[in-house]
């Protein structure tokens, strides 16, 4: 087995992930389903950024958090799908182990920053319907940065520290990955060296990480709900329950597969599931966010209305123009 110098350790050259390889008939049409949800990913998530940043009135902080969840989950899709797409088209699924060590830790570093972005989303939520008179001085901009850094910083420190770990075990093979991403489980299967000190660090660090977001949206959400009930309108109250629920079911789901792969003990039925469980907060959440956070909103409407018409505007101004010009082009030749 070809061998390479990493961290001052003898690893391995390739890593083979296996991904889905065990479902050879389902392959191409496993190609096209990710590649779907891929381009829906990307360009739900892109058209959200350019019209947070286009739109003068989507200036405020939900909309700034927002854009920068769309932006994460952008990259955050790429980290992921693209490789997995490669290896669903053409079977080859092998990745050189630098490569792997550099996926695990954009994917730690992002998957860590989603965390504390949704428990901010859901403090935001918290304060303009609970405090809306407080709400404006509350949330300024200046807190809006901080949040906003605070939850970036944290998630490069958390990946950092883990891949630091990682990256000083030592690699003696098996180099197949029973996964379809470079995770912490899978790839410390790959070590011969004492992995507790490891363990131990990924335990504490995912408990920081998912735990207490989790629960801060949690709270927020219950806080919500007695607001809500006290809207007069049924209406008013029906679309807010409809849009609390969906924005719950969707974190639920995020920090709850989170919870099964990262925190509870590895038993036999869950290390099946694991990479079921991925799935789900690696490759559907980033799909869905946009049209559960975002294009549903009367204003992301709004605005995307606006951005067309000025497209539309803007082109129509060119075409005079460029007709009025050719007039002149004749007379310039005449």
């Amino acid at each position: 087995m070809a061998t390479t110098e990493w961290g001052n350790q003898t690893s391995i050259a390739d890593v083979i992930l296996l991904g889905f390889g065990n479902l050879p008939e389902l392959q191409i049409c496993l190609f096209l389903l990710f590649l779907v949800i891929y381009i829906m990913s990307v360009s739900g998530n892109t058209l959200i950024v350019v019209l947070v940043v286009a739109d003068q009135h989507l200036h405020t902080p939900m909309y700034f958090f927002l854009g920068n969840l769309s932006c994460l989950e952008t990259c955050y899709s790429s980290t992921i799908l693209p490789r997995m797409l490669a290896s669903l088209l053409t079977g080859d699924r092998t990745i050189s182990f630098k490569m792997c060590i550099l996926q695990y830790y954009f994917f730690a570093f992002l998957v860590s920053v989603d965390c504390y972005l949704l428990s901010v989303m859901s403090y935001d939520q918290y304060l303009a319907i609970c405090k809306p008179l407080h709400y404006a001085a509350l949330m300024n901009s200046r807190f809006c940065l901080q949040l906003a850094a605070g939850s970036w910083i944290s998630g490069l420190l958390a990946s950092s520290t883990m891949t630091s770990l990682i990256s000083q075990l030592s690699f003696c093979g098996p180099n197949e990955v029973d996964h379809f991403m470079c995770d912490t489980t899978p790839v410390k299967k790959l070590s011969c060296s004492d992995t507790s000190l490891v363990d131990t660090v990924t335990f504490i660090l995912a408990s920081i990480i998912i735990l207490p977001p989790f629960l801060l949206t949690l709270v927020s959400y219950v806080c919500i709900i007695p607001t809500i009930l006290r809207v007069p309108s049924t209406t008013g109250r029906q679309k807010a329950f409809s849009t609390c629920s969906s924005h719950l079911i969707v974190v639920t789901l995020f920090y709850g597969a989170l919870i099964i792969v990262y925190v509870l003990p590895h038993t036999n039925t869950l290390r099946v599931l694991n990479k079921v469980f991925s799935v789900f907060y690696t490759i559907l959440t980033p799909m869905v966010n946009p049209f559960i956070y975002s294009l549903r909103n009367r204003e992301v409407k709004e605005a995307l209305r606006r951005t067309v018409n000025s497209l539309l505007i803007f082109t129509g101004i060119e075409t005079v123009q460029t007709k009025g010009l050719c007039p002149w082009g004749k007379a310039q030749r005449s």
